[in-house]
């Protein structure tokens, strides 16, 4: 079993995983399918208003804080080759690294970064928000899916 630090390490990895699974996953199942049902100035204001309230360090310090952790349990892992444990980690290091953090920056941010050009009002945002809804909430529902199978992996490592 896992013990010491690197514990303390792979307990935080939960937590950090979790959380931002949960996050994720209010999103994808009310969130954006509420903001779908606004007209589409008031849903590209509402997403622009969460964007920029979502690089605030309350969710930042939980996000890449949890980004940072893991790759510090992957380097972890490689360096000291646990007896157990090795393939959780790895794994629940890489779902979070790539298919959420990754994903994040490939796919979630140019999408909002694309909305934030846009003025709401105008015939441009309205034609492009049915599209922004419907690929964000997609890969959206990847990031869930891989955050939270990180921090299924990390609790399997501790077992």
């Amino acid at each position: 079993m896992i013990d010491g630090p690197y514990f303390a390490l792979t307990v935080l990895g939960v937590l950090g995983t979790g959380l931002v699974a949960g996050v994720f996953c209010g999103f994808s199942t009310f969130v954006m399918r509420g903001l779908a049902t606004l007209p589409p100035a008031q849903g590209v204001a509402a997403m622009n208003a969460i964007n920029v309230a979502a690089v605030t360090p309350p969710f930042m310090v939980v996000f890449l804080g949890s980004a940072v952790l893991c790759a510090v349990i992957a380097v972890v892992t490689f360096v000291l080759w646990p007896d157990e444990g090795t393939v959780e980690l790895l794994v629940g290091s890489a779902l979070y690294l790539f298919g959420s953090f990754g994903l994040t920056m490939v796919a979630n941010v140019p999408r909002n970064d694309a909305l934030a050009g846009l003025e709401p009002g105008t015939p441009e945002a309205a034609a492009y928000w049915p599209a922004y809804v419907r690929e964000w909430t997609m890969w959206n529902h990847v990031r869930t899916a891989a955050s939270a199978g990180a921090a299924v992996a990390y609790v399997l490592a501790l077992t």
